[in-house]
């Protein structure tokens, strides 16, 4: 199955690409590469949920967040290429979760976020990763994400 087949199976719909609200663009092709703009858990123009992890939001809220940010971040790579059966290979996800002092399971929020971009991808979705703990995130989100995708 294709990527856009594996979407409508597993019933994930895409929103459209968030337009960018600063001074940057929402996704760069460069070569075979896209990188996208980070992503915070948008959904209808509204942060799903706001706060540090696990003080504010929960463990298991944080990945329902960061799964949210990688249909951002999908939507953002679909805006750019115009299908997502265009990528290749997910090669890099950095996750960023407003940590409550004392929290050290990033990598668990991140799980989920990695587990949805294999569940799309199969084999070429799996990546490296980097998941850092933050004070503060724009308009107080959990989590922020961004990938960076080998296409054909």
């Amino acid at each position: 199955m294709t990527p856009e087949e594996d979407l409508k199976r597993l019933g994930i719909n895409l929103p459209e690409a968030a337009k960018a609200v600063g001074a940057y663009v929402p996704a760069v092709r460069t070569g075979n590469l896209v990188f996208t703009a980070g992503q915070i858990p948008l959904r209808d123009g509204e942060i799903a949920c706001a706060g540090k992890v696990p003080g504010d939001v929960s463990l298991e809220s944080a990945q329902t967040a960061a799964r949210q940010c990688v249909r951002n971040a999908l939507a953002a790579l679909r805006g750019e290429l115009g299908t997502l059966d265009a990528v290749r290979r997910v090669v890099r996800m950095n996750v960023y979760v407003a940590s409550s002092d004392g929290f050290t399971g990033q990598a668990q929020v991140a799980n989920a976020a990695s587990e949805l971009l294999t569940e799309v991808f199969g084999h070429a979705g799996r990546h490296t990763r980097c998941a850092v703990g933050v004070a503060e995130l724009p308009l107080g989100a959990p989590v922020e994400l961004d990938l960076i995708v080998e296409t054909t």
